[in-house]
């Protein structure tokens, strides 16, 4: 690209800022435009459900670079400001407020939202959803008020919030549609491992069932479940999910399928628009996939950087992903769905294990349980895709590590 050509990057996340930074990086020279509909610069999201919602990180500690940063990067913020058009012959972007911003290359970093809960009441106050920094910000006071809770779906953002409630000593019911909790991403000798946790710190769980509507009058007071059950509640979190923001592409005329279709470029149906993180959905060694996490935004930033000054290398990325709740950390490196073999290295009595997942006796992924260094291998293992044997991975006396590395040294010597 000239010198003088202008990325504009819609969406002031973790993967837009990424992007932005690696141009620079990259030594892109021309002009760089961050629009972002939030009024603040871009933060980190993980902590808002934990460290951030306990009051144990402030909003310093939130910010992804210092206010300063992008002042000394040339990288112009458009805050507060929602992209509402793309003109794909003129090569403009429409903003909510009327002005037009033109670009010569465009990346779509916009994000997912939450998943709305479409039920009588859900509109009262008190029912919240764990999104946004402000989501996190209006919750928080009324976490320290609450004495009862009830979440509803219990995947990453729900549990986690619920072991910050029932570490603040709040009582929490987590209401499940399907049988297990975080079912979409975990196996189940997993997700019985963290049933029994969430139990032992005191939360209930109500698993295939939903909700028929949610109690109260301007104020909610509680919950009635689709088997009619009556919770009481002065709090409600709602956690089913996120739907990636794909609407300014669609109407755009850009191809899209559970997110905005892109190639193993990152870019999409119209070669001078690229779309990276959550409303991605690109082709992997695991099959096509759209993934929401902090690895998979940061790394599609680095790549379509390096796709924008042309030097681009086929984005092929391991996955990684975790989750902090209470004493637990929960490390995911694969994709796992598919397999057709598992074994356990560790022991879950001890709170310390990871579970192997093999397909055609080759290895897709590992969940780790307080066990760092597995996941760590794990990812190198994955990677290097190495012979690893099921009865080598449940060996408690096979050195993991020392294999990997092994490995990684001779794949090195035939390169």
């Amino acid at each position: 690209m000239m010198p003088s050509s202008t990325v504009v990057i819609v969406g002031a996340g973790q993967a837009g800022l990424q992007a932005a930074t690696s141009l620079r990086q990259a030594g892109f020279d021309g002009r760089i435009r961050l629009v972002g509909d939030e009024p603040c610069i871009p933060y980190e999201r993980p902590p808002l459900s934990k460290s951030y919602l306990a009051g144990e990180t402030g909003l310093d500690g939130l910010w992804l670079r210092p206010e300063m940063f992008y002042g000394k990067e040339r990288i112009e913020l458009e805050l507060g400001q929602t992209a509402t058009a793309i003109d794909r012959q003129t090569r403009q972007v429409e903003l909510a407020s009327g002005r037009k911003v033109a670009y010569d290359r465009l990346v779509l970093a916009t994000g997912a939202r939450f998943r709305p809960l479409s039920v009588p009441g859900a509109e009262l106050d008190g029912v919240l959803p764990l999104r946004t920094l402000a989501d996190a910000d209006a919750l928080r006071p009324r976490l320290a008020e609450a004495r009862e809770v009830v979440v509803i779906g219990a995947g990453f953002i729900g549990l986690e919030f619920a072991a910050v409630a029932r570490k603040a000593g709040v009582a929490v019911h987590i209401i499940e549609m399907t049988q297990r909790l975080m079912g979409r991403v975990v196996s189940e000798q997993t997700s019985r491992f963290y049933t029994r946790a969430h139990r032992d710190w005191g939360s209930a769980f109500l698993f295939g069932t939903g909700v028929a509507r949610i109690l109260g009058n301007r104020r909610v007071s509680g919950v009635e479940t689709s088997d009619g059950r009556t919770l009481p509640a002065d709090l409600v979190l709602i956690g089913i999910g996120v739907v990636p923001n794909t609407e300014i592409a669609a109407a755009a005329g850009l191809a899209i399928d559970n997110g905005i279709i892109v190639d193993q470029n990152l870019a999409s149906t119209d070669p001078t628009i690229f779309a990276i993180g959550d409303c991605a959905n690109y082709p992997s060694r695991f099959g096509r996939c759209r993934l929401e996490s902090v690895q998979n935004a940061v790394d599609q930033g680095q790549a379509v950087a390096a796709a924008i000054v042309g030097e681009s290398i086929p984005y092929d990325k391991v996955p990684w992903f975790w989750t902090d709740q209470a004493d637990l950390k929960l490390q995911i490196a694969g994709i796992t769905a598919g397999h057709d073999r598992s074994v356990l290295r560790g022991d879950p009595e001890s709170r310390s294990f990871s579970v192997f997942f093999f397909r055609d006796g080759t290895l897709i992924g590992v969940e780790s349980i307080n066990r760092p260094a597995d996941h760590v291998v794990a990812r190198r293992l994955l990677l290097a895709d190495p012979r690893l044997s099921p009865e080598q991975a449940v060996d408690p006396d096979f050195d993991l590590r020392a294999h990997a590395i092994r490995f990684s040294r001779r794949e090195r010597a035939q390169t």
